[in-house]
């Protein structure tokens, strides 16, 4: 029997959630990460400014940029040889994130929206063509 499209979807919010469970996003703050889906009867979305703009209710007048999942994560994802057993752990959490992300979602992007106090918003296609992804806020000034 196969999955639905409510439970493929299901059964990745909660891979994310518990991949990004007690894990923050260090900047100049620390927020959690948020697990997110937006769901489509029967459309492919493009993921881009517009839609983005639309599911998050946030104003087209905000600056938006992209970057890739790489660029994001690079700090996140590098073991350095002055890390100890937590910071070990956290880059290990990272890593394995960045996999999970790669495997589950199709054409991923990773919007930064705003400037100083900034949203990131982590989005690619699930198996049944809806948005799914992680959010998190950095400030940066």
């Amino acid at each position: 029997m196969s999955e639905s499209k409510s439970d493929s979807n299901q059964i990745l919010l909660e891979k994310l959630k518990q991949a990004c469970d007690r894990l923050l996003f260090i900047s100049e703050s620390e927020y959690p990460w948020e697990v997110f889906l937006w769901e489509f009867a029967g459309d492919k979305p493009e993921i881009n400014s517009d839609l983005i703009f639309k599911k998050t209710g946030k104003s087209a007048n905000n600056k938006i940029e992209f970057i890739d999942i790489d660029s994001l994560f690079a700090i996140a994802t590098l073991e350095q040889s002055w890390h100890g057993a937590a910071e070990k752990s956290t880059v290990n959490r990272y890593q394995n994130l960045v996999t999970l992300l790669k495997e589950n979602l199709k054409d991923i992007k990773v919007a930064r929206i705003g400037e100083i106090e900034i949203d990131i918003y982590i989005l690619g296609k699930t198996s049944s063509n809806d948005v799914a992804g992680l959010f998190t806020k950095v400030i940066e000034t």
